[in-house]
């Protein structure tokens, strides 16, 4: 891994919050289709597909950070089939001098958002379990908090190397 300057790290802890601001306007759209589900049943199926959608977007949008994360400091996203899901392993554990991205337990919890995508890119939105789709958009709150959290400590973490720099 190349040195990097103070003012590319800076700009990576700014590439991040602005997929963090992006994605921030996901959590006011879907508790607006969750609210609309119960008042209107005859559009269930339409909440629900696009509820679907919403979840999909916030990995895609998790995963644009990981991307940005590992292209940056750690020379190059994974290949492979399974690379979407060792680039999520890889936001757990150290990188050269990078710390963790991810605790274990997040990494855990988005987990399950990485699957659906994949459900979500696959199947009609009709065949869409609700069940499915209710249940990881109640858990997609906490999930979030926890998502915007660890970022935050990362891209402290990028600024305050930055400044170390400088000196």
């Amino acid at each position: 891994m190349r040195q990097m300057t103070a003012s590319e790290l800076r700009e990576i802890a700014t590439d991040i919050n602005n997929e963090i601001n992006k994605m921030s306007v996901l959590e006011t759209q879907i508790q607006f289709i969750q609210e609309q589900i119960p008042k209107n049943p005859e559009l269930s199926a339409i909440f629900w597909e696009s509820l679907a959608l919403k979840l999909h977007n916030f990995y895609t949008g998790c995963e644009r950070i990981f991307q940005i994360i590992a292209s940056e400091l750690n020379g190059g996203v994974p290949s492979g089939y399974d690379w979407h899901r060792r680039l999520l392993n890889r936001m757990t554990t150290p990188h050269g001098y990078r710390p963790p991205v991810l605790t274990s337990e997040n990494a855990h919890l988005l987990e399950e958002y990485l699957a659906f995508r994949h459900v979500v890119r696959n199947i009609y939105g009709f065949e869409l379990d609700p069940s499915r789709v209710e249940r990881l958009a109640n858990n997609y709150y906490q999930t979030w908090l926890v998502f915007k959290q660890d970022l935050e400590i990362f891209t402290q973490w990028l600024e305050q190397l930055a400044d170390n720099w400088e000196e």
